[in-house]
């Protein structure tokens, strides 16, 4: 298979805004975390979508997978949900004597994983390899998943009777987590008078690019710098939020490493083929705040991931801003 070549910044930041004032059609008022989800996205990355019910988290997800022109699928995790009805499973035929692979909605390329914290933990371990490697392993025969190939996740916050909350292992997998938040009044009319306006419950959006289109974008990302000053402030921050006094275990590695990845992608979306500290800032909460766990001495205080992020970012000196060479 042919390499894909990446694009021009300026023209992959371009297709990137239309992407955005696409998916905006659907989904109004909340273009910075949107454009949080589609640098995930361009950081070949999966997010986790935590929030309220009806704030249009699965909206959102849709209309990402048509905006994108890649293909969509929707599995509702539910206490009943088996792995095999995510990762599929062999079914015998009779005709042939043989056993087919029958795939199931994880074959897909962007994979919406709804209330996630519904299902029991062997099945939320069903998407662990595909996240990371992906590819799935049914019966010791293994599986390559579509490329590109995302999660989107979502989870209710507010109602735990009956969740199994995802552990911390399973967390780190996804490079952010967001809300979406309530809408202004304005914004939340605006809601109402495009449904009026177009006279049915669905909206219509228009392929801006396709799969071998975002690869193109992807690789487009991997071509963004990153000064060594700038990566070590990422490291700095990771390491940071390690020696909080409020914290029992902080970011990983695998966050400092999440917020560079994160980092070029939110510099793409801003035109720049080089990463600024402000970029950094710009995607440290929604990068860091879940890999963070806090003293469980402290489960009644207003002490969360997020606040410590918000703390570190304040303590750890920022490096001068770089001017393009």
């Amino acid at each position: 298979m042919n390499q894909t070549q990446p694009l021009p910044v300026s023209e992959a930041a371009d297709i990137a805004r239309q992407v955005l004032d696409e998916v905006e059609k659907a989904v109004v008022g909340k273009r910075s975390a949107l454009m949080q989800v589609l640098a995930a996205i361009l950081a070949k990355g999966h997010v986790l979508i935590e929030d309220y019910p009806g704030l249009g988290k699965t909206l959102a997800a849709r209309s990402f997978a048509q905006a994108l022109g890649i293909d969509f699928a929707r599995a509702q995790f539910t206490p009943d949900l088996l792995p095999a009805d995510l990762t599929g499973s062999f079914v015998y035929d009779q005709r042939r004597g043989e056993f087919d692979f029958r795939r199931g909605p994880i074959f897909t390329g962007l994979l919406l994983a709804d209330e996630i914290n519904r299902t029991p933990p062997k099945t939320q371990s069903a998407l662990l390899e595909a996240m990371q490697e992906r590819q799935v392993t049914v019966e010791g025969e293994t599986f390559a998943l579509p490329s590109p190939f995302h999660v989107l996740a979502t989870a209710n916050p507010i109602e735990y009777e009956g969740t199994y909350p995802l552990p911390e292992a399973q967390l780190d997998r996804f490079l952010l987590r967001i809300g979406f938040g309530y809408p202004c009044s304005g914004e939340e009319y605006d809601v109402l008078a495009r449904r009026m306006d177009r006279r049915r419950e669905e909206v219509e959006l228009t392929a801006v690019t396709d799969g071998p289109g975002l690869r193109a974008l992807q690789e487009t990302v991997e071509t963004v710098t990153v000064d060594e000053s700038v990566g070590r402030y990422c490291v700095d921050l990771a390491v940071a939020t390690r020696h909080h006094p409020d914290v029992l275990t902080g970011a990983s590695p695998r966050g400092s490493l999440g917020l560079v990845l994160a980092a070029r992608a939110f510099a793409l979306l801003r035109g720049r083929d080089y990463v600024v500290p402000e970029d950094v800032k710009a995607i440290a909460r929604p990068v860091l705040a879940h890999r963070i766990t806090v003293k469980p001495e402290l489960w009644m205080s207003d002490v969360t991931g997020a606040r410590v992020v918000d703390a570190v970012l304040t303590q750890v000196a920022t490096p001068a801003t770089l001017d393009r060479r």
